[in-house]
């Protein structure tokens, strides 16, 4: 039986860190983008986006796609 040792600790926390930040962030913008109206077609832009580049998509949206919202 292999022991956990504290530097494969904490490299399994941030491997945990990353794999919830993986889906959590898609997840949100996605709920984000539903949940809002926008002018045009930019909601299923945005939706396309968040869902074709699901590490960099959100990032983008929160970034610029939250600033196209109608309030």
């Amino acid at each position: 039986m292999e022991l956990i040792t504290p530097s494969s600790a904490i490299g399994m926390i941030v491997m945990l860190l990353i794999f919830a930040l993986a889906f959590l962030l898609p997840l949100l913008a996605l709920l984000d983008v539903l949940r809002n109206e926008f002018t045009n077609s930019n909601k299923l832009i945005w939706i396309l986006i968040v869902l074709l580049l699901p590490f960099i998509g959100p990032i983008i949206y929160f970034i610029i796609g939250s600033k196209q919202k109608i309030k």
